[in-house]
């Protein structure tokens, strides 16, 4: 369609259009670590046709597993959802957070779908696991519905990576305000439309965060949650 522009949300997304395209530029909405998934020679630099906003996943899981742990007395051992057949970048940070905060981490391999999540569940509360906190994916995302039903089923705490997540019922969600992040994606356009190069213009990193809470998924897993602790949310839901 020889179009001027490409703005695109998401890792898979992004490396599509790259491979789609190394002239027309790419305007990234939203991308974990654009360095480790080869999108850009660095942040400053990036040195092609894309740049943009990222999101900063893999790092903000260590930050995650630290309000798990502060929101659930005595935890100790926490089930990792991962996609089947993903190699995910976010495990390098989230394997040593862990050891740092004392946590074993039981890394449970799941297909996205009903008969897959339900699984994992079973294989979760089998290994005993004090709660659960799914990786930051798309397909997981889809199904963010489902995975707070089964927490709820399995009375297991949850953290997610998007307050998405918690609108749909789940209990807590830590992560980029994606909102504002395509907010800023839209001076990108305007920069690139009116002349500059992708390869000029320098990825900025998110700056704002949501840390959400659903009181009523607490209730229905039986967690009491303190007033200082809820105090730390944007967002309380009754």
């Amino acid at each position: 369609m020889k179009v001027d522009l490409i703005v695109v949300s998401g890792t898979p997304q992004t490396l599509a259009a790259k491979k789609a395209t190394t002239t027309i530029p790419i305007v990234m909405a939203n991308v974990g670590d654009p360095v480790g998934s080869d999108l850009v020679s660095s942040l400053a630099r990036p040195g092609g046709n894309v740049t943009g906003l990222a999101s900063l996943s893999p790092e903000l899981n260590s930050k995650r597993l630290e309000i798990l742990k502060d929101a659930v007395p005595k935890l100790a051992r926490v089930g990792l959802l991962r996609q089947t057949g993903a190699t995910d970048l976010q495990l390098k940070e989230i394997r040593p957070a862990a050891l740092a905060l004392k946590l074993k981490l039981e890394e449970i391999d799941t297909q996205p779908d009903a008969k897959g999540l339900e699984r994992a569940f079973q294989t979760a509360k089998q290994k005993q696991v004090n709660a659960i906190m799914p990786m930051s994916t798309t397909p997981f995302f889809a199904e963010r519905k489902r995975i707070g039903e089964l927490a709820v089923k399995y009375r297991l705490p949850a953290i997610y990576p998007e307050k998405g997540y918690v609108h749909e019922g789940g209990l807590m969600s830590y992560g980029a305000d994606f909102d504002d992040l395509y907010r800023r994606a839209a001076f990108y356009v305007d920069k690139i439309l009116k002349g500059a190069k992708p390869a000029d213009l320098p990825v900025q990193q998110a700056t704002k965060f949501d840390f959400v809470i659903n009181l009523k998924a607490a209730k229905q897993i039986g967690l009491t949650l303190s007033p200082e602790f809820l105090s730390r949310a944007n967002q309380v839901i009754k």
